[in-house]
């Protein structure tokens, strides 16, 4: 079995998990947005199957595709300590900006002859 991340690391396979996030999705509308041959799109979906990204039942004479979150919530508990770090950086980012956009309307208001 592949690695969850080596799933992720096609962009197809993301594009087909992306769709999935807001429906259900038969082969076929997956073919239609993606423009790629059905044999494509199957071979896409078995390997996200086979990661279990995507569960799939049979409905009629078609396959159902949904999206299976539980991988998606280990690879989100794997980068929690990484956006922890980021999220320091991105606050320190926020508040220096608020700093430069404080002085900035200081000095617009002294330049024009405002107290």
């Amino acid at each position: 079995m592949e690695s969850a991340f080596a799933v992720l690391a096609e962009p197809h396979r993301r594009a087909i998990l992306s769709m999935l996030s807001s429906s259900e999705r038969s082969v076929g509308e997956l073919m239609h947005h993606l423009r790629l041959p059905q044999p494509s799109v199957s071979k896409h979906l078995k390997v996200l199957r086979d990661g279990g990204f995507v569960e799939s039942r049979v409905e009629a004479q078609r396959r159902v595709y949904r999206l299976n979150p539980r991988p998606l919530q280990e690879i989100d508990a794997w980068l929690l300590p990484f956006r922890r770090f980021w999220s320091r950086h991105v606050d320190a980012l926020e508040q220096q900006l608020e700093r430069m956009e404080e002085n900035s309307s200081v000095k617009g208001k002294k330049r024009h002859g405002k107290p």
